[in-house]
């Protein structure tokens, strides 16, 4: 651990955003890449939350949302997951159309918005340099969604945003990829109460491509509310 990052993990430093729980920890430093890009982040841009970014949403949700990782310029700089970003607009926007949040857009963690029967989390917390988590951060950071998972009793539908965030749920559960391959509006029961839903990210690569389009994400999200029987 470089000096730089010494400085802000310690009392002297920062202090944490947000309560320490086994499902999330402020001040995790767990994968040294992350924690001093973090680090890093925070002296360029001071007044960025840069610190691993906590799930949002209602404690007892009918589906969690799982995406990638947050923005650098999103999540990252908000403190709310999907928050101030191109990949939240199309996100949000769903939502809101489905009675699933107070508001169509959301700016800031502190704009007023609010979930309702719905959940918000990431497979990695802190912001990856290139929004590329290596395969061991994302098994690492792992370990907070499975005890969040574990938590969330009241969930009947995760829906994975991207390849990345499927494995991850796979991964909380100790389930085989191969036997739920990844496909957009793939659907798979995780038990006989629980089902995974598959989406494309709502990237902006992947909005701007077609490869997702506004129609294809609604339908998705659509279906997930009806298997969560809202």
């Amino acid at each position: 651990m470089t000096e730089r990052r010494k400085a802000v993990v310690s009392s002297g430093g920062r202090p944490p955003a947000g309560k320490r729980s086994d499902a999330y920890d402020p001040g995790c430093t767990r994968c040294p890449r992350l924690a001093e890009f973090l680090a890093e982040t925070h002296e360029t841009y001071p007044h960025y939350f840069a610190r691993p970014v906590p799930s949002f949403g209602v404690a007892n949700p009918r589906i969690l949302f799982v995406g990638l990782a947050p923005g650098m310029h999103g999540a990252n700089r908000t403190g709310r997951p999907f928050t101030g970003d191109y990949a939240g607009i199309l996100l949000y926007e769903t939502l809101y159309e489905l009675g699933l949040a107070t508001r169509a857009e959301s700016i800031a963690a502190d704009d007023g918005l609010k979930l309702q029967n719905a959940r918000i989390a990431n497979a990695v917390k802190c912001v990856p340099p290139g929004n590329k988590p290596l395969p061991d951060e994302i098994r690492t950071c792992n370990a907070y969604l499975q005890v969040e998972l574990q938590q969330l009793s009241s969930v009947k539908v995760v829906l994975a945003l991207g390849r990345v965030a499927h494995d991850a749920v796979l991964m909380a559960h100790a389930l085989k990829r191969s036997r739920f391959p990844f496909g957009h509006g793939s659907e798979h029961a995780l038990s006989e109460t629980k089902y995974l839903v598959d989406s494309y990210h709502c990237s902006r690569y992947n909005t701007s491509t077609k490869v997702l389009t506004e129609p294809m994400f609604k339908k998705v999200v659509a279906r997930a509310c009806e298997l969560a029987g809202l």
